[in-house]
């Protein structure tokens, strides 16, 4: 009996010693890699365009978070409108993802009567965004708000239509974000990679493709690299954020980002990957550096 309950005890031992030296050696994996690619060569891969979202940094004046994103490497900022292109430009930085022409996050392409607003603010947006020389142009499907799948779809091809005919012409792509209706975004109808697609392949343009956000994307549908392979032709631009809470990409996350990284590389993805996760050091630009480091492939 006693036997018996010495080897059941180191049974456990040799368990938790292997646990514990796996779990290290996975985060150490994480962090030291970076750490001695940032000691070695602060310079980036040139794999990855790499952005950073604006809202992130909203005590920063746009002017400083342009300083810190070039020393870094970072070659476009997120989210902003046409008053801040002037700086970027400052900067030799893109506006990788332009925004102000939508209403909001809830009232989007999916509701008809949002449609006369919506095509008002994107009439006047895309010429503006081609004139400045930039890509994409952000919008949204909205609040499901009881509709189908169906009526969304329909919905969203009605509204987007025309505006897609207007991006076309001026070379411009609107992009759809993906967002999670589990805990952030409540009833956002384009919550599923799928339900993206689908809507991509119904408006037939390469001008409208999706923000493939992987924090929202891990929260409502997890499955991130293989709906990334089975879907990067309809993904134009890519948004990181740790999960639990849109936190900092390191260890303490339960996505491990370098994989993705690495899947979003090898499926030929030439557009941008932005940062947006909340800082919680002190140093903020720190923290972003590290992260620009960890997805760098």
């Amino acid at each position: 009996m006693a036997s018996n309950q010495n080897r059941r005890s180191a049974i456990k031992s040799m368990i938790a010693g292997t646990a514990a030296i796996g779990a290290s050696g996975v985060l150490s994996s994480f962090t030291t890699e970076t750490e001695k690619h940032m000691q070695a060569d602060d310079k980036l891969k040139g794999n990855i365009n790499h952005a950073v979202c604006r809202w992130c940094y909203g005590d920063f004046t746009v002017d400083q978070l342009c300083a810190a994103a070039k020393d870094i490497g970072i070659k476009g900022i997120d989210l902003v409108g046409p008053s801040d292109w002037p700086t970027l430009k400052k900067y030799g930085l893109f506006s990788s993802m332009c925004n102000g022409a939508e209403i909001n996050l809830t009232d989007g392409f999916g509701d008809k009567v949002y449609h006369a607003k919506l095509h008002e603010n994107y009439t006047k947006m895309i010429p503006l965004v081609a004139e400045a020389g930039y890509k994409n142009l952000i919008c949204f499907s909205g609040s499901r708000r009881g509709k189908t799948d169906e009526e969304g779809w329909n919905n969203c091809v009605e509204g987007l239509k025309p505006m897609v005919a207007l991006a076309e012409k001026h070379n411009i792509i609107l992009v759809m974000e993906l967002l999670n209706s589990k805990i952030d975004h409540k009833d956002y109808q384009c919550d599923r990679v799928e339900w993206g697609a689908e809507l991509c392949r119904r408006l037939g343009s390469e001008n409208f493709k999706l923000l493939y956000d992987i924090y929202h994307m891990q929260i409502d549908e997890g499955d991130v690299i293989r709906n990334i392979r089975a879907n990067h032709q309809y993904i134009a631009h890519y948004h990181t954020g740790g999960v639990p809470g849109r936190n900092e990409i390191d260890e303490t996350q339960e996505l491990y980002y370098p994989a993705i990284m690495r899947a979003i590389v090898e499926v030929g993805h030439k557009g941008f990957v932005a940062q947006e996760f909340i800082p919680k050091q002190k140093d903020k630009i720190a923290s972003l550096k590290k992260a620009v480091h960890i997805c760098d492939v």
